[in-house]
């Protein structure tokens, strides 16, 4: 496809939405109103779902770099005549500072063009296609901007180069030369807000922009002291960009239907919430950013949830904590590289997935001390969350992989019900009575003795994927992780050998036998237990291996293809992200423990926070 490779990509971020540009000059995604609303350019997923491309006319090359500590992106194009840099970023309020940056974002896209040296003829399409690419609305000249309408989505061009202006497209030619300067932006509105959008000067954007994020980067910058600082501190940036400010919702990744193999149906929409992903969240934030973007995580998933019932608790939201998130597919579209279905939605909202229940209680574990007192409503979440898990641990679920077919008794699953009932009694009266804890410790200890026997695999010589199963599954590294098994003891040292031998090439880390691809945070996983069982030089050698693995921007999707070594899946995935800052955290902690400087943390998983590698 035209649109390129997704590692080609880069990523911008407003507190909304984002949207993806690559190495050529091509905004090929932007869904203005938020994450998961209908795009309005489209072409990654077929070229003619809509695109806006600035680039010479001429043959050129390429060099990119985000604007220290922003997600604002600089390319610069240099061809046989000259040079020139375009500077692309979403707005974001001006004078907004810290954690306030994109709570009122204004959904403009401003693209600025400045000529370095010689001359360069530069060229102009806009394509916007609305719904997907369904519809291609007309295109009208008024009062010196380009407005297009369709349904309830409005956009407004503005540039300061003249423009062709065709029913559903427009062009421009003009020539870059150093000190000219050429401005491009695009503002959306919603056809009945009351208006047309927002469409100021794409200089003072891209300042806005640039200050916004510095502010939040300063106020986060000593709060990682440990290995790796540089790559934490740009995956910490990339996780808030991910961010739907007005609810402190992050989600799974910016697109929906980049295939986990090229030419395959494994292509979902991840621009939702995980419960799975919120404990390792916290995580990392609290490593990487501070309490106060931890506190509103908390706080957002509290709400979503409310009561728990008897239904299986909902795995995943949209971003105001929406949960009938039901699946389509988008029948008029190709498909990245040919890959289909297209979907939007995700049917996984309605499987029973019983990992979750330990995500939320580790996660509540870890923000203990914040939850003092405890209010009524998060004391009731959290003794229901520990019921449920004593009650339906025994039940098979979708697993961690989501899979489509057969329920099954998943080890990840059942381990994770241990961690909510060991956080549960952990908490002890804050959240039960002498009963409640009684009961959950009886339960606890159950869990723990038929993973023990039901998931070891003596002919493996490792911990397997589900109960009496002969398939090895990465899922089972969490155990180390999440305060199960420690890492060195005897059968988990075997797992990680067995899972690293069998499942790992050139450091990558498939989930599974046939799975397509490495999938990046399994192979943070790996590094993270090598850390906490003392092999700390060869975890830092495989964390080397995996920070080279990002794209020319920092970036990373959710799987690594092992032999091509072309990222796959949906881009940019915060799971991945999450993944190395966690890693670089343990790998630290395991470091300042082999030179003396801290004992080990006698609780598990969360709490191993160390302030040391913070402060």
């Amino acid at each position: 496809m035209d649109s390129g490779r997704i590692a080609e990509h880069g990523f911008l971020a407003d507190g909304h939405t984002a949207a993806l540009v690559d190495r050529a000059g091509s905004v090929n995604w932007w869904c203005p109103p938020r994450f998961d609303a209908p795009s309005v350019f489209a072409r990654l997923l077929d070229d003619r779902a809509g695109h806006w491309a600035i680039r010479p006319e001429d043959d050129f090359t390429s060099e990119r770099s985000y604007l220290d500590d922003t997600l604002v992106l600089r390319t610069v194009f240099t061809t046989g005549t000259g040079s020139v840099a375009v500077t692309d970023a979403l707005a974001l309020e001006p004078d907004a500072r810290g954690h306030e940056i994109g709570l009122r974002s204004p959904r403009v896209l401003a693209r600025l063009v400045e000529g370095l040296t010689g001359e360069v003829p530069m060229r102009m399409e806009y394509q916007p296609r609305f719904e997907y690419g369904r519809v291609s609305a007309y295109l009208v000249e008024s009062d010196g901007q380009i407005h297009g309408t369709a349904g309830n989505c409005r956009l407004s061009l503005r540039a300061n180069v003249p423009l062709d202006v065709g029913e559903s497209e427009a062009t421009g030619r003009f020539t870059a030369r150093p000190g000219t300067t050429h401005h491009f932006t695009l503002g959306y509105a919603e056809t009945y807000g009351g208006g047309l959008p927002a469409v100021p000067d794409a200089d003072q954007v891209v300042a806005d922009a640039v200050t916004g994020w510095r502010s939040w980067s300063d106020l986060h910058r000593d709060q990682y002291q440990g290995r790796y600082r540089d790559q934490v501190r740009r995956s910490a940036i990339v996780v808030q960009g991910m961010t739907y400010q007005p609810s402190g919702a992050i989600v799974a990744a910016a697109t929906t239907s980049l295939p986990e193999q090229l030419g395959g149906d494994r292509n979902y929409d991840y621009r939702f919430v995980w419960l799975r992903d919120f404990s390792l969240t916290l995580q990392a934030l609290w490593l990487a950013a501070c309490p106060d973007e931890a506190n509103r995580q908390f706080s957002w998933v509290a709400r979503a949830m409310g009561r728990i019932g008897d239904d299986p608790v909902p795995i995943m939201y949209g971003v105001q904590g929406e949960r009938d998130l039901t699946e389509h597919a988008l029948d008029h579209l190709t498909g990245y590289a040919d890959s289909r279905p297209v979907l939007v939605g995700n049917d996984a909202w309605r499987q029973r997935q019983n990992d979750v229940l330990g995500a939320v209680l580790d996660a509540a574990w870890l923000m203990r001390y914040y939850l003092d007192p405890m209010s009524p409503d998060v004391r009731h979440l959290l003794h229901d969350i520990a019921d449920k898990a004593a009650r339906e641990w025994r039940r098979p679920d979708s697993g961690i992989w989501e899979a489509r077919d057969t329920e099954r008794h998943y080890l990840s699953s059942k381990v994770q019900c241990w961690s909510a009932l060991d956080r549960a009694v952990r908490f002890g009266s804050r959240i039960g009575d002498t009963d409640d804890v009684a009961r959950w410790t009886a339960a606890r200890d159950e869990i723990r003795r038929e993973v023990l026997t039901r998931g070891w695999n003596d002919r493996l010589g490792a911990y397997t994927g589900a109960f009496d199963s002969d398939n090895l599954d990465a899922s089972v590294l969490i155990m180390p992780l999440v305060g199960f098994l420690p890492a060195d003891d005897p059968r988990m040292r075997s797992t990680m050998d067995v899972v690293e031998r069998r499942l790992s090439r050139d450091g990558l880390l498939r989930r599974w036998d046939d799975d397509p691809a490495g999938f990046v945070i399994c192979s943070f996983w790996l590094v993270s237990c090598l850390a906490e069982a003392g092999e700390v030089d060869r975890a830092d050698r495989l964390f080397a291996q995996l920070a080279a693995r990002v794209n020319d921007l920092g970036l990373y999707a959710e799987q690594i293809d092992q032999t091509t070594g072309e990222p796959v899946g949906n881009f940019p995935q915060a799971f991945s992200h999450i993944g190395l800052i966690i890693a670089a955290g343990r790998l630290t902690e395991a470091a300042e423990r082999l030179a003396g400087r801290v004992e080990r943390e006698p609780v598990p998983s969360s709490t191993a926070t160390t302030e040391g590698v913070r402060r």
